[in-house]
């Protein structure tokens, strides 16, 4: 292992948190066959790196979110997105722990995306980016620990898209993965999921202001249709009961129906307000391959169709959770990498949250979960000679 790039160090003024550059010395090969000769990755940290270099946690974002953890969004204002469960003696104890949460390959929150500027034009990649796989972010994200001098975490945990690079870690990378909790998540994506997706992709292709993926050189932004996409996926991680609970079929500041195609519905105006919010953070054609990175996975593919062949010989301790009215992942996918897990005789524990707010649910408040994230970190910690925690 080399750690030749640059050690990064906080960027001056820079609400994203740190930044560093790799690939100079040597370029990252993709799974399409292109290779980056230069890629920025944009990431945050939390805690500090023991002397042994053994306590590091590497947190995974899911498909929209972003490295900003626990720490206010730089455009939104609003705080992190697990920012209940980071902090002094929090589920991730930072007293305890050293957390890095990067922004993935082709995102929108200073890791290079289709965005940014391609060096060879000194214009914008757009749909000049190379398509991008899970795989591909994963081989980013070890090359960020290189360069901080990280030969193993403690420690890999994500939800949903976070969900998929901790089984890619554990697949590519074993031997740098002491423990892994996969949350929400699956070993590939559904023909049902990859329609959600697709719905999007057309939303936001058809909208005249995306210019053929060129909007930001003719200074256009396709709000309209990533705006479409969003209300569309972000039904998908809600629940049935979630919705009627919050919003019913209640009306919106009316009393009556209005006979027209305004938000009469509360839940029209929910996904409305959601959707104008997103557009302002997120870039559209990052969303195009962000999504079909999430299409693209399928971790039994690569290894003989057979899941179990992905983890022959693993050492890593798992934990895999999934919630119950969770329709995006539901618990059979949880099951399935459980089962592959139980082939190989991993060490691995399995928890089905009893929760009815859906694919979110590892977002929000849920005690049940994050005990069991609690004390399976303890479990571990204790294994790995780290100090310990709340119980």
């Amino acid at each position: 292992m080399t750690h030749s790039d640059s050690i990064p160090s906080p960027s001056d003024g820079d609400p994203r948190g740190h930044s560093i550059e790799l690939g100079r010395d040597r370029p990252i090969r993709l799974d399409c066959g292109a290779s980056l000769e230069s890629v920025t990755v944009a990431y945050q940290t939390y805690g500090a790196l023991n002397a042994e270099r053994s306590n590091a946690i590497l947190i995974c974002h899911a498909l929209t979110g972003d490295q900003n953890v626990a720490s206010p969004h730089p455009i939104t204002g609003k705080p992190g997105w697990w920012n209940d469960l980071v902090g002094p003696g929090r589920v991730f104890d930072t007293d305890r722990f050293f957390l890095i949460c990067s922004n993935v390959l082709g995102g929108c929150m200073g890791t290079t995306g289709p965005r940014d500027v391609n060096p060879a034009t000194g214009e914008p990649w757009g749909l000049g980016f190379p398509v991008i796989t899970i795989g591909d972010m994963v081989r980013v994200q070890a090359r960020l620990l290189d360069a901080l001098g990280i030969d193993q975490l403690f420690a890999v945990v994500g939800g949903s898209m976070g969900g998929m690079q901790v089984l890619e870690w554990c697949a590519s990378f074993p031997e740098r993965v002491f423990s892994a909790i996969p949350i929400a998540t699956a070993p590939r994506h559904s023909a049902q999921n990859i329609a959600f997706n697709e719905v999007g992709r057309q939303a936001i292709v058809s909208d005249p202001d995306w210019c053929g993926g060129d909007y930001i050189r003719q200074g256009r932004t396709p709000k309209r249709g990533l705006a479409v996409a969003r209300m569309a996926a972000h039904i998908t991680y809600l629940s049935e009961p979630a919705l009627h609970r919050k919003f019913g079929r209640n009306l919106q500041e009316r009393d009556a129906l209005s006979y027209g195609f305004e938000a009469d519905f509360q839940v029209e105006s929910y996904l409305r307000h959601q959707a104008s919010t997103f557009v302002e953070r997120f870039d559209a054609n990052s969303y195009l391959y962000i999504t079909r990175a999430v299409d693209y996975f399928d971790l039994a593919a690569r290894h003989g169709g057979v899941l179990a062949n992905a983890f022959q010989g693993i050492r890593t301790r798992f934990c895999v959770v999934s919630f119950s009215s969770d329709w995006l992942y539901p618990t059979r996918e949880s099951r399935a990498i459980v089962h592959a897990l139980n082939a190989v005789a991993a060490n691995v524990s399995f928890v089905e949250v009893q929760s009815d707010k859906g694919h979110d649910a590892f977002l929000l408040d849920e005690p049940e979960f994050h005990a069991t994230l609690t004390g399976f970190l303890n479990g571990a910690a204790q294994r790995r000679g780290l100090p310990p925690g709340r119980k």
